[in-house]
């Protein structure tokens, strides 16, 4: 495991820690994953689509929060998978806050989404908001597709972000931008901490942990067992500015997430 020494964090790099051993493909771990995806797909057409396709038809289309809720929680069920959230005294009731966690597997988005314990919007990268049903489900419930190649439009994705947080909304990122391998952290992008200091919205720090091994990146299998998700206590952002305070803001976040993968 990498040192975990302040100046590790403060240079905002790489960090990496221990993995199970049993997280290679095996024969039927590639079984789960396969059924796990068409599970997945089951549900979004003979759930998801009739849903959407009446709540829009009769303007009501927030309405599909809640049953994607249910549809989270049960795909994570049925993909064999338990999920252990701690920390949930650290949020006020009625608070918008900023949900900064790490990502590490297909099933954190979905986690974080349906475990929170507050309604939430995420940041989705762009070519899942073009996947046929599951797409357009998700710009009903507040998911924003940014896209990092284009400037001006991930700036517009941000504004969005801000006005659904003002709205009292909370807002989940992943602050790394894309999953990482499994065991790693990787530096954080300041997207995150751009729009927590500009809406004075306090950040929840969220350790995700064992998804690497449960639906780890490139392994192509699933594993059942119980994936943890630990909401640490809130970093408040009011009356701090990006100019001076953003460096050290990202830094106690990732500090705080990083101390909680090593334990």
């Amino acid at each position: 495991m990498q040192d975990l020494s302040l100046e590790a964090i403060r240079d905002n790099k790489k960090l990496t820690f221990p993995v199970k051993d049993s997280n290679k493909s095996s024969i039927i771990g590639k079984i789960r994953y396969w059924w796990s995806l068409s599970f997945a797909g089951f549900m979004l057409l003979f759930i998801a689509l009739p849903a959407m396709t009446v709540l829009q038809l009769i303007n009501r289309r927030i309405k599909l929060y809640p049953l994607c809720v249910w549809g989270s929680k049960t795909w994570i069920r049925g993909s064999g998978i338990k999920v252990k959230v701690s920390g949930k005294e650290n949020l006020e009731k009625g608070k918008s806050y900023i949900f900064v966690a790490n990502h590490r597997s297909y099933i954190d988005t979905t986690a974080l989404f349906a475990y929170a314990g507050t309604r939430i919007g995420l940041i989705a990268k762009k070519e899942v908001l073009k996947v046929p049903v599951l797409g357009r489900g998700m710009q009903f419930i507040k998911f924003l597709a940014v896209d990092r190649s284009n400037p001006q439009r991930a700036l517009e994705t941000m504004n969005k972000v801000r006005e659904t947080v003002d709205s009292g909304y909370s807002f989940g990122i992943f602050a790394e931008g894309t999953r990482a391998m499994p065991g790693d952290l990787l530096p954080f992008k300041k997207g995150a901490f751009h729009v927590a200091l500009q809406t004075g919205a306090a950040i929840i720090p969220v350790a995700i942990k064992n998804t690497d091994y449960l639906m780890g990146k490139k392994t192509g299998v699933v594993n059942p067992g119980t994936m943890e998700i630990v909401l640490l206590p809130a970093i408040e952002t009011k009356g701090l500015s990006a100019e001076t305070d953003l460096p050290e803001i990202l830094r106690k976040t990732r500090a705080s997430i990083a101390e909680e993968l090593a334990k």
